[in-house]
């Protein structure tokens, strides 16, 4: 029933056009991540390049979140959302031009601007213009289309890569992202939020004031760490599949589908839970268990490949040969979804509360970005860099323990800010 509550949702123009958004970005995110460990095969890159991957996308994001989060709040947040959209065209030409490792790392750089641009942005306005009543369902909503989205961008995108190299997938991706530029230009009302009086939002005193929530920085401390493991298993399991197994391109798009498709029935569903029965710290630490869980089975395709008797599927007049080590990492990345779809809807929503708390809803989310970007930066680094001086599995274990740090803490932090009364309903952020 909640899934076609979601679907019903594309009834109202906005919401529709920031579905689109939603779609446009995390097809190109999900795609690009397979061409990462394409790229990393052909240039024989040592698992510090391949963090730096990750990196150089998170380092852009760390500098912009803060001041973008501001400008949201306080200007026409359709002009940012349509700026996005342009800056990820130019990364999808950019891509088709790159020869060397260092030239994906400054591709990445810039697909961080478009990134960021798209996920605060959008996910603002959703926050923002969406019913009080039912914020849960829109935000799990908004998130369910772009799982499907990346659904999508794995199986297509993996398929295309792997039939017709790079030039195509990227075509696909600039079509489809003008398209949705188009969408939002039409249908979007002019400055969806972007409410707050740039006086009134204070910069610096913004972030102080929200900060000083205490269930706002026990989330922020948690996105710390957990990101450190969470990225490592965004941007490595791909280049794991593809580098130690020989697994094709079209292949790893389906071990990463079997994620997506958990997320994408699920988001919806958990969103309306949240909605009603609340305690969504709850929600955050069940999903964050999950996935720390999820992350430590990921080193055992080494132990089952060559165990499980290969299956060969044959599609699209090719033949796909399927043995441990993919049923091993599919299953892996089909638990992180599910944790995922528990811990998201819950995670977002808890932001957009802290944040309406001081009417800056966008700064809240930025914060919420900042905190993972922080993680971000260093985690794939720090996690290469034990895959080449240790080995690829004690780097995901190393992950997982991050990932386990990370929810320990939060569930002492949020059992006491949960205890803390909420704060009076007019503060004022200059005292």
């Amino acid at each position: 029933m909640t899934r076609f509550r979601s679907i019903s949702l594309l009834g109202d123009r906005e919401f529709a056009a920031l579905a689109g958004t939603a779609f446009a970005r995390s097809q190109a995110y999900s795609t690009i991540l397979i061409a990462l460990a394409l790229y990393a095969e052909a240039y024989q890159t040592t698992g510090f390049i391949e963090g730096l991957f990750g990196t150089g996308f998170a380092l852009v994001q760390l500098l912009i979140v803060l001041p973008l989060g501001r400008k949201v709040d306080t200007g026409n947040a359709k002009r940012y959302l349509l700026a996005g959209f342009l800056v990820n065209v130019v990364v999808f030409v950019g891509f088709l031009f790159v020869d060397s490792a260092v030239h994906v790392i400054l591709i990445r750089m810039v697909q961080g601007l478009g990134a960021s641009l798209l996920w605060i942005t959008g996910s603002t306005i959703v926050g923002e213009i969406s019913p009080d009543d039912q914020q849960g369902l829109w935000l799990g909503s908004y998130n369910q289309f772009g799982s499907f989205s990346s659904l999508f961008g794995d199986l297509v995108g993996g398929y295309l890569l792997f039939a017709y190299g790079f030039t195509v997938p990227y075509l696909v991706l600039t079509a489809i992202t003008l398209g949705t530029f188009v969408l939002v230009f039409l249908f979007l009302r002019d400055n969806p939020g972007g409410q707050t009086d740039p006086e009134e939002a204070g910069g610096v005193e913004t972030f102080r004031s929200l900060l000083a929530l205490p269930m706002l920085r026990s989330l922020v401390g948690f996105r710390f760490a957990f990101s450190v493991g969470k990225m490592a298993v965004i941007i490595f399991l791909p280049i794991y599949a593809r580098t130690h197994f020989g697994i094709s391109a079209f292949a790893i798009g389906w071990i990463m589908a079997g994620g997506k498709l958990t997320k994408t029935v699920m988001q919806g569903v958990v969103g309306s839970l949240t909605d009603r029965w609340g305690r969504e710290h709850h929600f955050v630490a069940v999903g964050a268990l999950l996935y720390g869980l999820g992350t430590a089975i990921i080193p055992l395709a080494t132990y089952f490949e060559g165990r499980i008797d290969p299956v060969s599927v044959s599609m699209f007049g090719d033949t796909q040969v399927l043995g441990g080590a993919f049923f091993t990492l599919f299953g892996a990345y089909s638990l992180l979804g599910v944790a995922d779809s528990i811990r998201l809807p819950a995670s977002m929503s808890l932001f957009v509360d802290e944040g309406t708390k001081y009417d800056s809803v966008a700064s809240a989310m930025s914060l919420r970005s900042i905190s993972w970007k922080v993680g971000q930066v260093a985690g794939p680094v720090m996690v290469g860099t034990t895959m080449d001086f240790v080995s690829t599995e004690a780097g995901f274990v190393l992950a997982a323990a991050f990932i386990a740090v990370a929810t320990a803490a939060f569930v002492v932090s949020a059992r006491r800010a949960d205890a803390v009364p909420a704060p009076m309903d007019d503060p004022s952020m200059g005292d």
